[in-house]
């Protein structure tokens, strides 16, 4: 049984082997780590005993049966991400000090955005870039919901998303618009129809696939008593389920462009079948936001002015 130690101050040798931990666990092994490391197997592993060791706990097990953590692991990984997190914002903060734009700034990005001709994300980010050239960008797709809570609980720093239920702890900024429609596949029974005499009873009659959180998307599933028969979490799922032709389902008209072109999906053309989404970009009121931060909101503004 390992003796469980007591940690006194963190040294900057625990948090270099916390950081090397933090990797091992997000790479989900030793292998994977040491390609992200750029260190040797043996060394990262002689690293991961060594915290153990000043720890007394048991982090995680490996070997044939693959990488696991302990429940004293899991534990040690939560107070770590904290640790880290707090650090580098500690560290943003005395660098905004001295007026240098340099860091990581971790964006939230709504998917199947890049189609849409009234977004200029990437525009936005070039001049970003002009502005903060050493800067590290960190960007993960997601849903609403996650982009949201990722911003209020500070891993993550801009979102950009449909708006939808606004949070007293977000400051917004609006950006661009979307369009979304009801669409049908080759093989539902809408495709070959004349839409101009359908009733929303009979639309109704048909399974639905829809996002299974809150969003402008199941305001509208509620909105039009829509049979939902499928939940999903992102736009691409809803075009599979809508290409299976056994459902119908709302999409960005941009993204839908391509696959209505080939004739493999067709817009339902009832005058009522749509709703339009604004995008917005949302940072934390408090703490402050980064410099960094405000740099690419800034750049976001011009972008979409």
């Amino acid at each position: 049984m390992v003796k469980k130690a007591l940690l006194g101050q963190v040294s900057d040798t625990e948090i270099r082997l916390l950081r090397i931990f933090k990797a091992v666990v997000e790479c989900g092994g030793l292998g994977a780590a040491e390609l992200e490391l750029n260190i040797g197997l043996s060394t990262v592993s002689r690293h991961l005993k060594d915290l153990e060791a000043r720890l007394g706990l048991v982090l995680c097990r490996r070997g044939r049966a693959g990488f696991s953590l302990t429940a004293d692991g899991q534990r040690v990984y939560d107070g770590a991400l904290r640790l880290l997190e707090a650090m580098d914002a500690f560290r943003t903060d005395v660098r905004d000090l001295h007026a240098e734009l340099v860091g990581t700034l971790s964006i939230g990005l709504f998917d199947k955005t890049v189609t849409n001709p009234q977004a200029h994300i990437g525009e936005a980010i070039r001049d970003f870039r002009r502005a903060a050239p050493e800067a590290l960008l960190d960007v993960r797709a997601g849903t609403l919901n996650e982009i949201e809570s990722g911003v209020i609980d500070g891993r993550l720093q801009v979102g950009i998303v449909p708006e939808h239920r606004r949070s007293e702890s977000l400051e917004y900024i609006e950006l661009f618009g979307e369009t979304m429609y009801l669409y049908c596949g080759r093989q539902h029974p809408l495709f070959g129809m004349r839409h101009q005499d359908l009733r929303w009873q009979e639309l109704q009659d048909y399974d639905y696939a829809g996002l299974a959180f809150h969003s402008p998307n199941m305001d509208a599933t509620h909105r039009f008593r829509l049979r939902r028969k499928a939940a999903v979490s992102d736009q691409e799922a809803v075009l599979t389920l809508i290409l299976s032709g056994c459902y119908i389902g709302f999409l960005p008209d941009h993204y839908a462009a391509a696959f209505v072109r080939e004739g493999l999906i067709r817009r339902v053309e009832h005058p009522e079948c749509m709703y339009e989404l604004q995008f917005v970009a949302v940072l934390r009121r408090s703490p402050r936001p980064s410099r960094l931060s405000t740099t690419f909101v800034e750049a976001l503004r011009r972008a979409h002015a």
